[in-house]
């Protein structure tokens, strides 16, 4: 049993062959996929998703850093009518991005605690980006502290201290397929971190592990993730696995 705790399957990468690409997951062996929300845009494919597989397809509510726009307020009372009308598991994808565009960093903040805040008003745990924004993140989160606010630090590509700073605010960090990339940075990081503090991710459709990368990212890869872990840690496969499924599973009962 492998979760995925972050793929957006709802995107339309898998537009033509969506159905087939989910059931070659679970043949595989992935028994949850866990879905990020980016906007208001991609909530009824996702909700879709969730009301076709309702034990397999689990859906998160938030809005994506680089959706953030002028507009971010009306964003976010779309987020808030969704929780009193549907069930998440998490507030997410949520946090910072400062890789492609500045300009609303300011709005990004705001839009990263109140949504902090939403998580802590229905007991939901959070689903972090901070892409190039690892420390305004963690500032942001001191500046929240509360340490019952748990969750995902997604796509986690940082420094072993970065990693470390990450775990004792409490949270988990998302492994995906930058963990095979030969210059990913990941191979200085993982061997010194405890299994119990790592979850699967693919963030489909991107980020593809080796050897599919460049090319379309989909759960049905999560093992090849899952041994390159597996290598850094010196053990079989079936411990990463039943690991990284517990503390997904933990997270869940959060």
């Amino acid at each position: 049993m492998i979760i995925e705790t972050h793929a957006h399957i709802y995107d339309e990468a898998f537009a033509e062959d969506r159905e087939a690409m989910l059931a070659h997951a679970f043949e595989a062996g992935v028994q949850q996929i866990w879905m990020p929300n980016c906007n208001h845009e991609t909530i009824e494919g996702m909700m879709a998703l969730a009301r076709q597989y309702p034990s397999q397809c689990l859906p998160m509510i938030g809005l994506h850093p680089c959706y953030v726009k002028e507009d971010f307020e009306k964003e976010l009372q779309i987020i808030e009518n969704c929780l009193a009308q549907e069930k998440f598991i998490a507030i997410g994808e949520i946090g910072m991005d400062l890789y492609w565009d500045k300009t609303f960093v300011a709005q990004q903040e705001e839009a990263f605690l109140w949504q902090c805040q939403l998580a802590k008003k229905h007991g939901l745990w959070i689903d972090i980006h901070s892409r190039n924004a690892f420390g305004e993140t963690v500032t942001l989160l001191e500046k929240n502290a509360d340490p019952t606010l748990k969750g995902i630090f997604h796509c986690f590509t940082g420094t072993l201290e970065e990693a470390q700073k990450a775990i004792e605010l409490g949270f988990l960090l998302g492994i995906g397929g930058v963990a095979t990339f030969k210059n990913g940075g990941l191979d200085k990081v993982l061997p010194h971190i405890s299994p119990e503090y790592i979850v699967l991710e693919t963030d489909a459709p991107y980020l593809a592990p080796v050897p599919y990368r460049g090319k379309r990212n989909e759960p049905l890869y999560l093992p090849i993730i899952a041994q390159k872990i597996a290598d850094y840690w010196a053990c079989d496969i079936s411990k990463v696995i039943a690991q990284t499924t517990q503390n997904a599973l933990q997270l869940l009962q959060h």
